[in-house]
């Protein structure tokens, strides 16, 4: 049987992996392993993150591909994250952590220079409002500071126009791009992230939908520009949102 929302908060509150800090306590106590998430994991290993983790999927699959790196899963939806962190613990993936806050908060997590790589999979495009669109100019100058020199970002997406959005933007700021495709699984990519599906990838590709996926370095200091561009929205609908806004 299915466990219900209570039950499945009851078990974060209990778990290792999971950090949940109210903005009340980050204000007042701070966060112990901001800076120090190496302690935490017990290695002097690369740190990574993936924004708007969901279920997990990808966070628990890139530990188990990549020993040598340490993940860390971050979204505000509580009952989605403990199938992740459940799994994790399930399997003993020490490399795996999750953290449950607003995506916007996360600089009172990581120091300046502690993370390696950001993922961004498939999150809401936010066609309306540009200062919530993960790749935004806005989020940029947060990951930049964070990230260490020639950090990495990656953006996983369904969405065409997140992701016409997210290549205009890099344009307008001439940022070296490492990889990029509107077909990844046409692509000629031969790398073991094609093996590693989340639950609304499966779906979009069940739809036909081919996803699309840009790699690309985030500078430090940079002074970014959002892009003066008219992009054409998604038609369809989305999985688990009323529509695509």
């Amino acid at each position: 049987m299915a466990k219900n929302k209570l039950s499945k908060f009851a078990d974060m509150a209990i778990y290792g992996n999971v950090f949940q800090y109210t903005f009340e306590t980050l204000k007042e106590d701070g966060f112990p392993f901001r800076g120090k998430w190496q302690a935490y994991f017990g290695n002097d290993h690369p740190v990574v993150l993936e924004l708007g983790c969901g279920k997990g999927e990808y966070t628990v699959g890139l530990a188990r591909k990549y020993p040598e790196k340490n993940f860390i899963g971050i979204d505000i939806k509580g009952a989605r994250m403990w199938t992740g962190a459940t799994q994790a613990l399930e399997e003993g993936l020490a490399n795996a952590a999750f953290l449950r806050t607003r995506i916007e908060l996360i600089n009172h997590f990581f120091a300046e220079n502690e993370v390696s790589e950001i993922w961004i999979t498939f999150p809401d495009p936010q066609m309306k409002k540009t200062n919530k669109r993960l790749t935004s100019t806005r989020f940029m100058e947060q990951y930049g500071w964070m990230l260490k020199e020639k950090g990495i970002i990656h953006l996983k997406t369904d969405s065409n126009f997140l992701y016409r959005y997210t290549k205009a933007m890099v344009e307008e700021n001439r940022i070296e791009v490492l990889f990029d495709t509107d077909d990844l699984y046409n692509s000629g990519l031969n790398e073991n992230i094609l093996e590693i599906h989340t639950f609304y990838e499966q779906q979009w590709l069940s739809r036909g939908l081919d996803i699309k996926y840009i790699r690309f370095i985030c500078p430090k200091d940079h002074l970014w520009t959002e892009p003066d561009i008219e992009i054409e929205k998604d038609e369809y609908r989305s999985f688990g949102r009323d529509a695509r806004t």
